[in-house]
């Protein structure tokens, strides 16, 4: 059993769906579902770098109905950040979330390539601050 708290106007997605609290709401889960609270969705149009664009992929991966459909892009994706970590932690992460993806564990996957767009905002700053 899971207790969420969601604020007014807090977006949730459970299965796919997307919803959103009218005034405060405290929802108990009682059985195994897809769910991502508001700060942990992603709009297409924020999937603008390598690790976001992952990111978007494992959240459709795990929100969908066909995780499969989506398995290709996030292997092509993270074939393009793991070169581009700049760190031995930053490609250990990469190496964590190809393994929690491999066994389906999608939620794990987003919680670690949430480090990985960090890792790629370290690696990127420099560049960005260049020009």
């Amino acid at each position: 059993m899971l207790r969420i708290s969601l604020r007014d106007g807090e977006a949730l997605v459970v299965n796919g769906a997307m919803l959103r609290a009218k005034g405060r709401t405290e929802l108990v889960i009682e059985n195994k579902v897809a769910l991502l609270r508001g700060r942990e969705i992603m709009a297409p149009e924020e999937a603008t770098t390598t690790a976001r664009r992952l990111y978007y992929a494992t959240m459709m991966a795990y929100l969908g109905d066909e995780p499969e459909a989506h398995k290709n892009q996030v292997i092509d994706e993270l074939t393009l950040l793991i070169p581009a970590m700049g760190s031995d932690e930053g490609r250990a992460a990469c190496v964590r979330f190809a393994r929690q993806v491999a066994e389906g564990s999608f939620y794990r996957g987003l919680t670690t390539c949430r480090a990985l767009i960090e890792f790629e905002d370290a690696a990127t700053a420099p560049a960005n601050e260049a020009a």
